[in-house]
């Protein structure tokens, strides 16, 4: 499943066909007329911000011979010209019935006599929804809203989104967007993000040097205590994170200490948000959505999504965030500790490429091809979350329930189940696939 082209087909249509996928923030397209090029899957796709100020996303393909229509990275338009044929699509709703609608034709009187049916050739749409300044599309008209298709996993999602003094929202895209190709199949980023705590291991290089911007041993500053893994069965997404607890109990040891201008930052907006969600619920984690988007909520801080190329190649782009207010100073040492913790330059991540194109090229072999993969580690340590419905957790870091959590809902959107039958909760513990601790007195 991590090699086969015929398998990497049919994850292209039944799985990037169908899911919510990230495309990208406000942020880069703030005024209207703005656009960026994106991608869903394989596919290239405009998102815009049209002159009503509405975001679409539109396929990157002209319906005349399949030409792209938009060729740069991004900028400013309200119509984009086909540079085979010329034909011409408008997002200016004084002009068109749709954003992406065709508009002009060259020789539209006198080679098609008139006749073409413009509103029937307009770029193909996506449905779109923006959630606290990320953009999100899908193709599948009939898929569910994209908080059903969070669920629990929206609150994990917050605490990377939302401003670090606790209000809703509030970040933005610290520059731009790092691309970069691994020769891997997608699905490794994606199931390593989900909640590897085991590989640790790899990153002793990055530990030894002392990345952690408190000058500590480490790559990160110190967490606080009771990391645990948690996952949606139901909805394929996992990660590491803390129970939710009230706020006033969790513990926040100070950060970025070599860096007095970030440390006193992180400091006021802590006390900032425990004034203003005194008695509330905090939540804190990082993870995979379902199926190709990853995020840490702190350090470093930051979005990636691993854009499937083909079965062995995968490129991936990095936003990192920054609440919009923060002084310059402060972003510019954020900007440096990311980047040097992430992306083709950053000594994590480069530990982690590492992993993942070896395991993608020694699973090419023939015999390699053909081994099974083992996911047994905490296999049943698991048991349902009361505070964060639809969740199961393990106490502990070193468990592959997520994985697994993830690979189960691979398969059912491989099988091509409808809607209907994804997004109905099934009882965990009868799923012999994902097996729960038992205890003296049965099923938790």
């Amino acid at each position: 499943m991590f090699v086969d082209d015929d398998l990497f087909a049919q994850e292209v249509r039944q799985i990037f066909g169908r899911a919510w996928l990230l495309v990208g923030h406000e942020s880069q397209i703030p005024d209207p007329e703005d656009f960026i090029q994106s991608k869903m899957g394989t596919d290239s796709v405009i998102v815009t911000r049209t002159r009503q100020d509405k975001v679409v996303v539109l396929l990157n393909s002209c319906r005349h011979r399949g030409m792209k229509v938009c060729r740069v990275d991004e900028g400013k338009a309200r119509a984009f010209t086909c540079p085979y044929h010329g034909w011409t699509y408008s997002t200016d709703e004084e002009r068109v019935s749709r954003p992406g609608e065709l508009s002009g034709v060259p020789g539209f009187n006198v080679h098609y006599e008139g006749r073409l049916d413009k509103g029937e050739w307009g770029l193909k749409a996506a449905r779109v929804q923006v959630y606290k300044g990320t953009i999100w599309a899908t193709w599948d008209e009939h898929a569910p809203s994209l908080e059903a298709y969070l669920g629990g996993m929206l609150r994990w999602l917050d605490s990377a989104l939302d401003h670090r003094n606790g209000d809703s929202g509030g970040s933005t895209l610290l520059v731009g967007v790092q691309k970069f190709r691994v020769r891997c199949n997608w699905k490794f980023p994606a199931t390593n993000f989900v909640g590897d705590a085991s590989h640790a291991v790899t990153h002793n290089s990055a530990n030894m040097i002392k990345l952690n911007p408190s000058g500590k041993d480490g790559r990160r500053d110190e967490r606080a205590p009771g990391h645990a893994a948690f996952g949606w069965p139901d909805l394929g997404h996992g990660g590491l994170g803390f129970l939710p607890r009230p706020e006033e109990e969790f513990p926040r040891p100070d950060t970025f200490q070599q860096f007095p201008a970030a440390s006193n930052y992180l400091r006021d907006m802590a006390r900032e948000h425990l004034r203003k969600r005194a008695g509330g619920i905090h939540y804190q984690g990082k993870g995979t959505i379902f199926p190709n988007m990853s995020f840490h909520e702190d350090q470093p801080r930051t979005l990636v999504v691993h854009h499937p190329i083909s079965a062995t190649e995968t490129e991936m782009w990095r936003y990192y965030l920054i609440d919009a207010d923060a002084p310059d100073e402060v972003k510019d040492i954020f900007r440096h500790y990311y980047m040097t913790y992430s992306g083709p330059g950053g000594m994590t991540e480069q530990d982690d490429i590492e992993n993942w194109e070896s395991a993608t090229r020694q699973s090419l072999g023939g015999m390699g091809r053909d081994l099974p993969f083992n996911y047994a580690q905490g296999l049943g340590e698991s048991e349902p979350c009361d505070l964060m419905p639809g969740a199961v957790w393990c106490g502990r870091t070193i468990t592959e329930q997520n994985q697994l959590i993830w690979l189960k809902r691979w398969q059912e959107f491989m099988e091509g189940r409808s809607w209907d039958q994804l997004m109905h909760r099934v009882e965990v513990e009868d799923d012999a696939a994902f097996p729960l601790k038992r205890h003296a007195a049965g099923a938790k």
